[in-house]
């Protein structure tokens, strides 16, 4: 550990010591800070940190170490900001911000605890990260927890226009089953090699959606600024959103922000494990544990029903919109027409 990173570390432990109180965010209720010389700081959902875990899978716990280790307190350059992170923001070292830790960990925490309850109602979840060193530590982490991402490059209407990009996705599946049945078909080398290449490129946007079958029911983001029109059209669809948002991002953009360094790749792979056991908790409890055992889940069943329910009606109102939208272009081209005529 470097010299800054363990004064930094000194300085929250410190500040931690004497600050640990209950934390309330937007009506979510954190638990205080369970201080011991001897022990780590600790944001957990368990009351005691010493708790016996009768269950396989809880919500996942993380430490002020593990944080600043990580380097999530690191933010951009002074000349690289958006005022209305200004609360989420510490001081400035060295012309970079350094982001308040006391103010991301009760946001994590919340964010968690929210991916857990909509696993838990059997929703699907989209990561999103397109950046270089995001890239593969995305795609392994929503295969780890059998979710969906997109890690190369965001169309245009990935999500509210997702009937154009099924149809895409269909089109992929076909090429596919007419290049392993190439013989059969009669085709030459040149079209197998033609639709290889055409598969391999819509493989690199699609890939992993694949099998999503709709819109999903949240979606993380990694990069706010550089996702922006992921989070507009997540937006659009009131598609709630997780997003780690550094000091050049606009947080009021996302239903669950998290203060953090988003370059990071260190920091990104905390984010990530952290995101994956809070969905795997979520899906044993949907399914009542790993070993058949009657799990509680954080959410009622009424409360379970009313998600679904809300899914589909958001769906629905979605289709009624797209139809008279067309509906709507229909008569205006016919009005054109009849005058053309006159």
């Amino acid at each position: 550990m470097t010299e800054k990173c363990q004064f930094f570390l000194d300085f929250y432990v410190g500040l931690f010591y004497y600050q640990a109180t209950r934390v309330s965010v937007k009506n979510t209720v954190v638990r205080p800070i369970n201080f011991c010389p001897n022990e780590n700081l600790v944001f957990a959902n368990d009351e005691d940190n010493n708790r016996k875990k009768d269950i396989t899978m809880a919500l996942p716990t993380f430490t002020m170490k593990q944080l600043m280790e990580a380097g999530v307190h690191f933010g951009h350059h002074t000349r690289r900001w958006n005022p209305l992170m200004t609360p989420y923001v510490y001081g400035v070292k060295d012309k970079i911000h350094i982001i308040n830790l006391n103010k991301t960990a009760p946001l994590l925490h919340r964010a968690l605890v929210a991916l857990e309850a909509i696993a838990a109602a059997g929703g699907k979840i989209l990561f999103v990260a397109t950046k270089h060193q995001a890239k593969d530590i995305v795609k392994d982490a929503a295969e780890r927890c059998g979710q969906f991402y997109v890690n190369n490059r965001w169309l245009g209407g990935m999500l509210t226009n997702w009937t154009t990009v099924s149809q895409s996705i269909r089109r992929l599946k076909k090429m596919e089953a007419d290049i392993e049945n190439a013989d059969k078909l009669g085709l030459t080398k040149k079209e197998v090699g033609v639709m290889t290449k055409e598969v391999e490129k819509l493989r690199d946007i699609f890939g992993g959606i694949l099998e999503m079958h709709g819109t999903p029911q949240a979606m993380i983001v990694i990069d706010v600024p550089r996702e922006i029109n992921a989070v507009r059209e997540a937006k659009i669809l009131d598609i709630p959103t997780i997003a780690i948002c550094d000091t050049n991002a606009n947080p009021e953009l996302v239903d669950y922000p998290v203060p953090g360094n988003d370059d990071a790749a260190r920091a990104t792979q905390l984010y990530c494990d952290l995101f994956v056991d809070a969905i795997l908790s979520g899906i044993e409890k949907r399914l009542g544990g790993a070993a058949g055992k009657k799990v509680e889940s954080d959410m009622a069943d009424a409360a379970a029903e009313d998600f679904e329910a809300d899914i589909k009606d958001k769906e629905a109102r979605q289709k009624s919109k797209t139809s008279e939208a067309r509906a709507e272009r229909r008569g205006k081209m016919i009005e054109k027409a009849e005058k053309a005529d006159k």
